[in-house]
């Protein structure tokens, strides 16, 4: 299969399983080699007769969902978002639960691939912001659809191209390095929770700070998934909770939900009644 046929492919097959061809125009080829091995497995030489496969086999479009699935991870992707978070939001939202007498902060981590984001919140909390907030707790809850990709994170243990973003710092209080792999130190899993969840079909309970859904939900689904999802994220903040979305994102249009916090770096705010930003 050439990329042509791979590109046409896509873009019929996309829209069938609610997601947009504009979402992985730059990252096919991840997906094309997916669909190659698919292939391969059940003897078919040509992608047409997939799609015909397809058409036949129904069941065959949940194996593709999964082809679909783009997993680009590493630790502290998006340096000045971390930093922002570090800075600003988790201190605001730490601040905001002091006032309402609450000693813990919630996140999720939507999409977590294998818990790289979720463990670099984990890490900043640690090693950045317990110390000024000593009477709070951090627990983070970690989905992604995949079982494999939860399996990996539970491992804890990474190539240092994943954690070489790090401060160089952190890696050495926070990693041990086995050979040419770095597994994280436990002290610095216990705060997060994983679990297998398509984001589609389900979502963890409601009563979160912190939600990152960063280059899932507003990059690879069409516009009708996005704005259920957003709707579903909304109602699971609590009220002047954070919102994080990729950088390269936009949430869909009229999502007067929420507001700015940074467009730059795309922190929203669920709106309501909230003190001041710190």
């Amino acid at each position: 299969m050439n990329n042509n046929e791979c590109v046409q492919f896509l873009q019929w097959a996309l829209p069938q399983m609610h997601m947009r061809w504009a979402g992985f125009r730059k990252v096919r080829a991840q997906v094309c080699k997916r669909i190659d091995r698919r292939m391969r497995q059940l003897n078919i030489e040509h992608i047409h007769a997939y799609k015909t496969y397809l058409v036949d086999h129904p069941q065959e479009w949940q194996i593709l969902d999964g082809l679909s699935r783009i997993t680009i991870s590493r630790f502290y992707r998006d340096k000045a978002m971390f930093a922002y978070l570090t800075e600003h939001v988790l201190p605001t939202l730490a601040h905001r639960a002091l006032t309402r007498h609450d000693k813990q902060l919630t996140v999720w981590s939507a999409g977590c691939a294998s818990g790289e984001e979720a463990y670099t919140v984990s890490l900043i909390w640690l090693l950045q912001l317990q110390a000024r907030f000593a009477d709070i707790d951090l627990t983070i809850t970690a989905t992604d659809a995949s079982a494999e990709m939860i399996a990996r994170a539970q491992q804890a243990c990474y190539a240092y191209s994943s954690i070489k973003n790090l401060p160089s710092p952190w890696r050495e209080l926070a990693f041990r390095q086995q050979q040419d792999t770095y597994c994280l130190m436990p002290e610095f899993q216990r705060s997060v929770e994983f679990l297998q969840q398509d984001i589609r079909e389900q979502m963890p309970d409601a009563g979160f700070d912190l939600v990152l859904c960063r280059n899932l939900a507003f990059t690879y689904f069409d516009m009708p998934l996005q704005y259920r999802l957003l709707e579903q994220i909304q109602r699971l903040l609590k009220p002047g909770g954070a919102l994080v979305i990729g950088i390269h994102e936009e949430l869909p249009a009229g999502a007067d939900q929420f507001s700015v916090w940074s467009d730059r770096l795309k922190v929203y705010e669920k709106t309501g009644n909230t003190e001041c930003h710190v």
